[in-house]
C-alpha cells in the first residue's frame, strides 16, 4: 500500500505564509490561519510543504487502508486559497449558499479571495464541518 506523502513536519508556518508572493493572497491566508486556529483550537502545523493543517486524526478505511491526517486546513495555492476539512463540506447547503462566490470539491472549498466570501458564513461553516469531523 503507497504511503502518503504529505505529513505533518515541523517546518514553520508564519514563515511558509510569508514566502507567498502575492501579497493579497498572503494577507488572505493570514486571516485564515487566525479563523481556524479560533474554530478549531488547535495550533497549525505544516503538512507537507504547502499545507497548514490544525488538529490530528488517525483514520481507517473500511477497505483497512489507514493513516494520519489534520481535521481542518488550508493551501494557498496558485490560482486559489483551497480549504479542506476531513469528510465534505456539502452537508452544509445552506451556508454554501449564503457564502459568496466559491466553488466546491471532495472536501474543498475554493475562494479565490477572501473579499469574495462573507468570512462570519465560511467561519460557521468551518466551525460546523470541523464540529462534524469530530464526532466521527
Amino acid at each position: 500500500m503507497a504511503e502518503l506523502k504529505t505529513k505533518v513536519n515541523e517546518a514553520s508556518v508564519t514563515e511558509f505564509l510569508n514566502g507567498i508572493p502575492d501579497e493579497e493572497k498572503r494577507a488572505d491566508s493570514f486571516e485564515i490561519l487566525k479563523l481556524m486556529r479560533q474554530v478549531t483550537k488547535e495550533e497549525p502545523k505544516m503538512w507537507g510543504a504547502g499545507i497548514v493543517g490544525f488538529g490530528h486524526t488517525h483514520y481507517i478505511y473500511e477497505s483497512g487502508r489507514e493513516g494520519d491526517w489534520f481535521i481542518a486546513g488550508f493551501s494557498p495555492r496558485k490560482q486559489n486559497l483551497t480549504l479542506y476539512v476531513l469528510g465534505s463540506f456539502s452537508p452544509h447547503t445552506e451556508l454554501l449558499e449564503k457564502l459568496g462566490k466559491h466553488k466546491t470539491g471532495v472536501g474543498c472549498l475554493y475562494i479565490n479571495k477572501l473579499k469574495d466570501v462573507d468570512v462570519k458564513v465560511l467561519k460557521e461553516l468551518i466551525k460546523q464541518a470541523v464540529k462534524a469531523a469530530k464526532k466521527k
